[in-house]
C-alpha cells in the first residue's frame, strides 16, 4: 500500500474549490454557506482579497452589514482603486442610512469607473 505524506488539513487546492463553491452558493442565494466556506480561505490565506471581496458580498447578501462594511474597507485599504469595492461599500452604508458616507463612496466609484450604474448611484447633479 502506498504511504501518504501524512499532511493534515486543507491544502492550497481545497481553498480554491471552496472559494469557487463558495461563488456559485453566493450565485444559488445562499450567503451564509458562501461566508462559512471563506472563512477557512480567509484564516489561511488573509492576505487574498479575492476571498475577502466575497465574503463581503456574501456578509451583504445575509444582511450582515456591519461585518460587510468591514471586509469592504479591508478590500480597500488594499485596493483603493477598486470601483466595485468604493460601491459595494456606499450600498452598505446607504443599507445602514449613512447616507454622507454612501454619497462618498458611490462618487469615488463613479470617478474610478464611468459604469452607468455607478454614475446613477453617484448623483453628481444634486
Amino acid at each position: 500500500m502506498p504511504e501518504t505524506s501524512g499532511s493534515t488539513g486543507p491544502t492550497p487546492e481545497t481553498h480554491v474549490i471552496d472559494f469557487r463553491a463558495a461563488e456559485q452558493l453566493l450565485a444559488a442565494r445562499d450567503p451564509r454557506g458562501a461566508v462559512k466556506l471563506l472563512d477557512g480561505v480567509i484564516a489561511a490565506h488573509p492576505e487574498n482579497t479575492a476571498a475577502r471581496l466575497l465574503r463581503a458580498r456574501a456578509f451583504f447578501a445575509a444582511a450582515q452589514l456591519r461585518p460587510a462594511e468591514l471586509e469592504f474597507s479591508i478590500v480597500l485599504e488594499r485596493e483603493p482603486d477598486n470601483a466595485y469595492a468604493h460601491f459595494a461599500l456606499a450600498r452598505t452604508y446607504e443599507r445602514q442610512a449613512r447616507h454622507d458616507e454612501a454619497k462618498r463612496h458611490f462618487r469615488l466609484a463613479a470617478a474610478l469607473d464611468p459604469n452607468p450604474q455607478y454614475l446613477k448611484a453617484a448623483r453628481f447633479d444634486s
